[in-house]
């Protein structure tokens, strides 16, 4: 058994395919196929099921591989143990970042982070929750920044911020002559949402406290998978979409005017960089971690319980 028969297999089960584990191994097909077999006759067991498409585990093989990603990492922590003695981070950091937080806080992280470790390679995406959850599951990233909890036991969340929730309001609607809103106002405007599969959307629901119908003259006109758009179609038609005020920051004065605050306690978002229980990349990880925090407003950091109403 070696860590290369190792890596295949892992390859295998997160692409389903010995053609794509190949690829991404950087051998050809034949040679991954039959370093894997002489692994399985070496345990005396079969670890895939070749006669299903995609390629799945076997029952053994599903507790073979989970073992084999314990291996792989810790045996890469010796990479870190030598990085971490000379001082210096370097090598690739994979981030994933949800699409309504990436715009809108990376440009704010980004540059001071590159400059203070120009050694380390990022590669981020913008991908929504589920794909992060899964990618990190499968090792293709190393870390997700995210709107939290995700309620899953496999990844740890470390709390970065409490991002406040904001009412962004058409100069038609009746609710821009109030200095604050309610939730409860805002049910009484058309109500412009992301589209089904955003967590965003699920926690404007939450904030509002319950479901409209999709119908035209329902509360839900409009669906998007973009604030950007929310923020035009309020500009250019009726009622009142629910932004991170993040997302506010480049406004211009006549934009801010249509910008109502909610009442205490205001809806926020748990922001949190989530790993799995084991994974690597530490140093770059707390890293980014710090320069994240520094990089929001003070207030982001130290809201009170009692001024919050934390959606999820």
């Amino acid at each position: 058994m070696t860590l290369v028969q190792l890596e295949y297999i892992i390859a295998v089960d997160t692409y389903r395919s010995f053609v794509a584990a190949a690829e991404k191994c950087f051998v050809t097909q034949p040679t991954l196929s039959m370093q894997i077999q002489k692994l399985e006759e070496s345990i005396g067991a079969r670890i895939f099921d070749r006669s299903r498409q995609p390629i799945v585990p076997t029952e053994v093989g599903v507790e073979i591989i989970k073992q084999a990603r314990v291996v792989l990492t810790e045996s890469r922590k010796i990479n870190e143990l030598v990085q971490l003695k000379k001082g210096e981070l370097e090598g690739e950091l994979r981030i994933g970042v949800i699409p309504t937080i990436a715009p809108y806080l990376l440009p704010r992280v980004l540059g001071n982070f590159m400059q203070k470790f120009p050694k380390l390679q990022l590669q981020i995406w913008e991908y929504t929750t589920e794909k992060i959850v899964r990618e990190l599951k499968v090792n293709l990233l190393d870390c997700g920044v995210l709107s939290t909890p995700v309620y899953d036991t496999a990844l740890v969340e470390r709390p970065l911020f409490y991002e406040p929730f904001v009412a962004y309001i058409s100069p038609k609607s009746a609710l821009i002559k109030k200095k604050e809103v309610t939730p409860e106002d805002v049910l009484e405007d058309k109500l412009w949402l992301l589209t089904e599969g955003h967590c965003m959307r699920g926690q404007v629901l939450n904030i509002c406290q319950r479901k409209r119908s999709m119908d035209p003259d329902g509360t839900l006109a409009y669906n998007t998978g973009s604030v950007e758009t929310l923020k035009r179609m309020v500009d250019s038609n009726s009622g009142t979409t629910i932004l991170p005020e993040l997302s506010i920051d480049d406004f211009d004065e006549d934009q801010l005017g249509r910008v109502r605050y909610f009442k205490s306690p205001e809806p926020v978002r748990e922001i949190s960089l989530v790993t799995t229980h084991n994974f690597l990349k530490r140093q770059a990880i707390d890293a980014l971690e710090r320069e994240i925090i520094a990089s929001v407003p003070k207030r982001f950091r130290t809201k009170k319980k009692k001024d919050i109403m934390e959606i999820d």
